[in-house]
């Protein structure tokens, strides 16, 4: 077991109607609030009205800033800072899923600060301070509720950055279970691929603590269980809490104690293929997760079928392989790029992208040959 310490600041509300909190809750850090949200949805189906709602009856001043994308870019990050500095904003609440919130986190550094918040994601400088930043939760899947960290794009650089600070942390998240039930059918789905797929990266990571082993499988297994149930029962809040709580828990620090790392190289192929193709979040990661696999087949067997034998009780690597594509399927995820519509054709961008970004693992590193292997199982899984 590796050496690890634990801190994780934020104070997790979970459950119905506890949004009936929200506005006494960002009261505490600050009168004037910016708002950030996305394109609609949360206006469509309510959740904008009931969060502004919240806010004026605790007299806080609203701005705003709508308009974030899935795949969030650096753009919108840098326009609502400007508006927040304009105002003079001392609190964000971030309304949506984890694009939403990964671009609030990176908005809060800027606002506290007068440097280009793209500085801050490529390590250029080092950030002094963040103002409060407080979240409502409407897509289970990154976990960015309950963490410091944040992934956003830049396509004049031509990189897809994650970024970690404990300045980042939400102050406090709203998870109300029934915010999430209008997820359409496709993106339930890859964020229930997402949340496997960060409990996988913290397995395959530096560290094999055994009990932390058994909590990450556990949480994979309960994804396994009830994901198919709630991709045939979309409203159900009941499960819908379920797959809020998996997600919650694969990335709040709990899989990483007695790690020195989790690995992080899907997730790196996957932004890359996200970058170039605009391709959603989870379904770059169930195409890349099984090639990742058959890369890794003769290098950490034993690991992999650990793995196996916990979530689905086989005893090879290849059966393993086979029963988790079997269930990226079961639950619409793609698991080949000719799924997503690419095809051979796209092989050279591809790796000249993988290449440019130097993309690897932070335990298993990946080199150009493997690269040149992972794109082909990727095309012919």
């Amino acid at each position: 077991m590796e050496n690890f310490t634990v801190y994780n600041p934020t104070r997790l509300h979970f459950g119905g109607n506890i949004i009936n909190n929200l506005g006494t809750t960002v009261k505490q850090y600050g009168k004037r609030v910016l708002l950030v949200y996305g394109k609609g949805s949360v206006k469509k189906y309510g959740y904008y009205d009931h969060v502004v709602s919240q806010l004026q009856e605790s007299g806080l001043e609203i701005f705003e800033y709508s308009g974030i994308k899935p795949n969030p870019i650096i753009e919108d990050v840098e326009k609502a800072t400007i508006i927040g500095k304009q105002n003079n904003v001392e609190v964000i609440v971030a309304l949506g899923g984890g694009s939403v919130i990964d671009s609030a986190k990176i908005i809060s550094l800027g606002i506290a600060s007068n440097e280009n918040p793209w500085d801050f994601m490529t390590w250029k400088l080092t950030p002094q301070k963040a103002i409060p930043l407080v979240t409502v939760l409407t897509l289970a899947a990154t976990g960015t509720e309950m963490n410091a960290a944040a992934v956003v794009q830049n396509h004049s650089t031509g990189q897809k950055v994650g970024y970690v600070n404990p300045l980042m942390f939400p102050k406090d998240s709203f998870l109300d279970p029934s915010f999430t039930v209008t997820v359409p059918k496709n993106y339930t789905s890859y964020g229930i691929v997402d949340l496997i797929a960060h409990s996988l990266e913290a397995f395959f990571g530096q560290g094999e603590p055994s009990v932390i082993d058994q909590i990450t499988i556990d949480i994979i297994k309960d994804a396994i269980q009830f994901g198919p149930l709630l991709m045939d029962d979309l409203t159900n809040v009941e499960l819908r809490a379920k797959i809020m709580l998996d997600a919650t828990l694969a990335l709040n620090g709990l899989t990483s104690y007695g790690k020195k790392s989790g690995d992080w190289g899907v997730h790196g192929l996957g932004h890359e293929l996200s970058l170039l193709f605009d391709t959603p979040h989870g379904a770059s990661l169930s195409i890349v997760y099984p090639a990742w696999l058959k890369l890794q087949k003769n290098r950490i067997p034993k690991r992999i079928i650990k793995l196996g034998k916990g979530l689905f009780g086989v005893d090879t690597v290849d059966e393993t392989i086979e029963k988790l594509m079997a269930f990226f399927m079961k639950i619409g995820s793609p698991v080949s790029l000719n799924e997503i519509g690419l095809s051979d054709d796209s092989r050279s961008s591809i790796l000249e992208q993988f290449k440019k970004n130097n993309v690897s693992g932070m335990h298993h590193n990946l080199n150009e040959v493997d690269h040149k292997k992972l794109v082909n199982f990727m095309l012919f899984q």
